[in-house]
């Protein structure tokens, strides 16, 4: 049965500042843009929190690693060891190895290739790559997105990591694309599907198609301005995974107003029903 998860994403108000990577023209290199939050947790605390709350796993966005070095990532793989949780995923924010200019796709392998070096030493079992930002009917991008995923899950396999992608930028916006993507990468290549990231009246037609070939599902919530959250679509959306025979983890992407901690548990009391108790 489906095992509860989170991803940082859903407290990404309370662990301190986000620290997204960027693509600078002018020295044509990956840059740090941060953005100042308060830290009321720190990612170190939070495995053992989570096991408290009856959680069984964390997806972790890269920017809100305070820092890479040896010694803390070994200090952050311990806090999951000893929490008894598992470090599902590292969730890259960043990369486009669609891209047509060669250099920056040249560079942002590089620069995914050292973020699977980070993961192997914290722990994480999988890596999420963003297959790309190009038009989701540039056939050209999709080869060189299935290219470059190919490499890179070649690369993380010898690590130990698994790669995935996700129904998340523009080229993979359309179910087709995750399936071709999917098939052209064979053993290198996972998935992630998203509730939220498929759009208008296809929405439910792809999430059928995908979450079949999916090692963990975003539970990705729609909210009014007040936070709570659209029941019949999430509902409906946890039934696709149940009729699928879904078994990994539901993690629960809460990203509306108000205290971060009710909002996930808003959620969880909807996919409850649906996932097995720790």
């Amino acid at each position: 049965m489906p095992f509860l998860s989170l991803t940082s994403w859903s407290l990404h108000r309370l662990l301190g500042p986000l620290r997204w990577t960027r693509w600078d023209e002018t020295t044509r290199a990956q840059i740090t843009a941060p953005q100042d939050q308060p830290e009321h947790l720190s990612l170190i605390e939070l495995p053992k929190v989570l096991a408290a709350k009856g959680f069984a796993s964390l997806e972790v966005c890269h920017f809100h690693f305070p820092e890479t070095g040896p010694d803390y990532l070994q200090a952050l793989k311990q806090s999951f060891a000893e929490a008894g949780l598992r470090f599902y995923t590292l969730l890259l924010e960043y990369g486009d190895i669609s891209s047509s200019d060669e250099d920056r796709r040249a560079s942002d392998i590089a620069w995914i290739k050292r973020w699977i070096d980070i993961a192997s030493l914290a722990g994480a079992e999988r890596v999420r790559v963003i297959a790309g930002d190009a038009e989701p009917s540039d056939e050209q991008a999709l080869a060189r997105s299935a290219e470059a995923l190919r490499e890179l899950g070649q690369y993380a396999a010898a690590r130990g990591v698994r790669v995935v992608t996700e129904n998340f930028h523009a080229l993979t916006s359309v179910a087709g694309n995750c399936l071709a993507l999917l098939k052209a990468c064979g053993d290198d290549l996972g998935f992630t599907s998203d509730y939220g990231n498929f759009k208008g009246s296809g929405k439910y037609d792809a999430l059928i198609q995908t979450i079949p070939y999916s090692e963990s599902i975003h539970a990705k919530a729609q909210t009014n301005e007040d936070g709570v959250p659209e029941e019949e679509d999430f509902i409906r959306c946890m039934e696709i995974a149940k009729q699928a025979g879904y078994e990994g983890p539901i993690t629960l992407v809460y990203d509306g107003p108000g205290d971060m901690w009710d909002g996930i548990e808003r959620v969880r009391k909807l996919a409850a029903p649906y996932i097995s108790v720790r």
